[in-house]
């Protein structure tokens, strides 16, 4: 109850009561006084006595609280609003320490944390105010260089809205109109292919990238688009967006088609001319220029590997829109077709055929040489061959006349037959592998300046090799290396997206004690190159920065004993790990790489540990965290940290 009183009041409260057990208790001691002399003529002495003491007592009282409440109670509530004020209100001036000079060191301890909290609110802000323009420019820069990316770029969320997209967007789409943050990419592209690609990537039948066609929703033009889910860091979970690679290929499409139709064409002529003829050594050359004209027949048209799964589902999907029924048993088998034209072709032949009477529809697949064939069952009679063939003469969209399924035949080199259903070849294909993701940048290279004395150059503004090496035993003049890697530090930050990382054929057997330690066995460097060509590569990696190991005389001894084979030089600087970690912790301390990480909390997987590259990246990242406590040591220059070294070459001598 006492916490909601102000503390005045409490104070007042404390006092009163004070005083009033003064007066009770000085009146029962009066009382027992009087009672033990039994002089009932000594009252009045008595009482007077008792009123002077409890006048007394509550005149000290009082004068008490007064002072307190004015030097104590009141000094804290002002210094309490003061510092609330500096708190919450951003007041920044001094507190004022003589309104409370009787609460002893509390008055200048409060104003110390006051000026401490303005000084560290004023250096937030200004770091936050750095760091915002810092970002601001970077903005600037990323946006500025996607704006130079010669194709199209556009992302969406995963409700199919636009959220970024670059100029070269607009200008292949050509619709300035109805391209727009936040507006359906439905708007600018016809969405089947998009929908239906983003569903087969979530479905995880797929890799997270795939090739499309698409076309424009305003003028039907064809668009290659790389699409790609991308996860951005806060939606783990959730649905990702995906980015589109946009290239407009119409031209390039209606080119090839009319040169692959002109070909057929003239193919097919040759062929009558030389029935008549019965020349069989042409024959055969046209045989030959027919098997060597089909497979150039799909490499013009852009593809995807797409489960044949997925394109069952995908054409219940469509089939169910128009109330027909579709059933399929296909594995998830991966084929090599454009998937959204095939679905097309599909559908309306399953279409066509359902007027024509068919029922109970469903969809298979069967082993052909070079692929599979697609086979659309259903119960009723087959189509005859004409009728399938105006079928396939039918355009596939309404706003693509040429779009007709003869066209997909041909840029699939594929055909259909009619054998126990309508039967679709296609070819089988091979999961692809994706190139990386990974964007690597720092702005502030642009401001960074080398001097031309590298021993005068700060360690943060240098650019470092971290590398190390996996040998068939530890004597530099006779073992050879078998595994080199190495990344890369660039300005005080690791850059593990340049990693360099090879094996190495020693032309030596490899001890099975070595193969123990980095599991790296006789049979996985057969094809490796050679100890030469491997470290020319690495000196070419490693041209012009400073080189980083842990115990580096081990590893360069390997490297320099090539160096005339090589005819190149590894002349560059080079940093010890081992002397650096003596730097920073003390020559007393364990400088192997595991302690130097344990110490610096960076973490080795155990499956990279006494691995070339998995050594590298760990000695790398422990590099990094260094530099910033050779900097605070005093050591900021290239040159001061080579001079410290001398004081720990002990060290080395003792490890090798």
């Amino acid at each position: 109850m006492l916490k909601y009183l102000s503390l005045r009041l409490r104070i007042f409260l404390f006092f009163a009561f004070l005083g009033l057990g003064g007066l009770v208790l000085l009146g029962a001691g009066l009382a027992f006084g009087y009672r033990q002399l039994g002089d009932p003529d000594a009252l009045s002495a008595f009482v007077t006595g008792g009123l002077i003491g409890g006048l007394a007592i509550l005149a000290l009282t009082t004068w008490i609280w007064v002072l307190f409440d004015e030097h104590v109670a009141r000094p804290v509530e002002r210094l309490a609003a003061a510092m609330r004020a500096r708190s919450h209100a951003a007041v920044e001036s001094d507190i004022d320490d003589g309104a409370a000079e009787y609460l002893g060191d509390l008055a200048p301890a409060a104003s110390a944390v006051a000026r401490s909290l303005a000084d560290t609110r004023n250096a937030l802000a200004e770091a936050v105010g750095r760091e915002t323009a810092r970002l601001g420019r970077e903005t600037a820069r990323l946006a500025t260089l996607l704006a130079e990316v010669p194709e199209g770029v556009i992302f969406c969320g995963p409700d199919h809205c636009v959220v970024l997209y670059n100029g070269q967007a607009r200008d292949v789409l050509r619709a300035p109109a109805t391209l727009g943050l936040n507006r359906p990419i439905g708007d600018v592209l016809l969405p089947g292919p998009i929908m239906q690609a983003y569903d087969r990537m979530l479905s995880d039948t797929t890799p997270d990238g795939t090739d499309i066609l698409v076309a424009t929703r305003d003028d039907a033009r064809l668009i290659e688009a790389r699409m790609r889910l991308l996860r951005l860091d806060g939606q783990d979970g959730a649905a990702p967006g995906y980015l589109l690679a946009l290239r407009d290929v119409s031209a390039d499409l209606a080119v090839e088609a009319e040169r692959a139709n002109l070909l057929a064409q003239a193919l097919d002529l040759a062929d009558a001319a030389l029935a008549r003829a019965a020349d069989p050594i042409l024959q055969q050359r046209l045989a030959e220029l027919r098997a060597r004209k089909a497979p150039t027949d799909t490499q013009w048209w852009p593809m995807e590997s797409i489960a044949a799964a997925d394109l069952g589902d995908a054409l219940i999907a469509r089939l169910s829109r128009h109330d027909l029924a579709l059933t399929h048993d296909l594995p998830a088998t991966l084929v090599r077709c454009d998937g959204f034209a095939i679905t097309r072709l599909v559908e309306h032949l399953a279409r066509r055929w359902t007027a024509a009477g068919a029922r109970s529809m469903s969809l298979g697949l069967a082993p052909d040489a070079g692929g599979v064939r697609l086979v659309l069952r259903a119960t009723g009679d087959l189509p005859d061959q004409a009728v399938l063939d105006a079928w396939l003469d039918d355009p596939l969209s309404p706003k693509r006349s040429q779009f007709s399924g003869r066209d997909v035949l041909m840029s699939h080199a594929s055909t259909i037959t009619l054998d126990g259903g309508i039967s679709l070849f296609l070819t089988t294909a091979a999961r692809p592998a994706l190139p990386t993701a990974a964007v690597e940048y720092d702005f502030d290279l642009l401001h960074a300046e080398v001097p031309d004395d590298l021993a005068a150059a700060p360690l943060r503004q240098l650019s470092f090799v971290v590398f190390d090496t996996e040998t068939t035993g530890l004597d530099p003049n006779i073992d050879e290396v078998c595994q080199i890697a190495a990344t890369r530090v660039v300005n005080g930050r690791c850059v593990n997206g340049e990693a360099f990382d090879t094996l190495v054929n020693p032309e030596r057997p490899i001890p099975a004690a070595s193969t123990a330690v980095h599991k790296i066995s006789d049979a996985m460097v057969a094809d490796a190159p050679l100890v030469p060509g491997a470290l020319s590569q690495f000196h070419d990696y490693a041209g012009g920065a400073v080189l980083v190991a842990h115990n580096a005389p081990f590893d360069m001894a390997f490297l320099q004993r090539r160096e005339g084979e090589i005819g190149k030089r590894f002349d560059q600087p080079i940093l010890d790990t081992v002397l650096l970690s003596a730097i920073v912790f003390g020559q007393s301390a364990d400088h192997t790489l595991d302690a130097v990480c344990q110490r610096l909390d960076v973490t080795i997987p155990a499956e990279e540990r006494h691995t070339a590259l998995g050594d590298a990246r760990a000695t790398a990242e422990a590099f990094a965290r260094m530099i910033p406590m050779l900097e605070a040591a005093d050591f900021t220059t290239l040159g001061a940290t080579i001079r410290e070294f001398d004081r720990h070459a002990r060290l080395i001598a003792h490890l090798n």
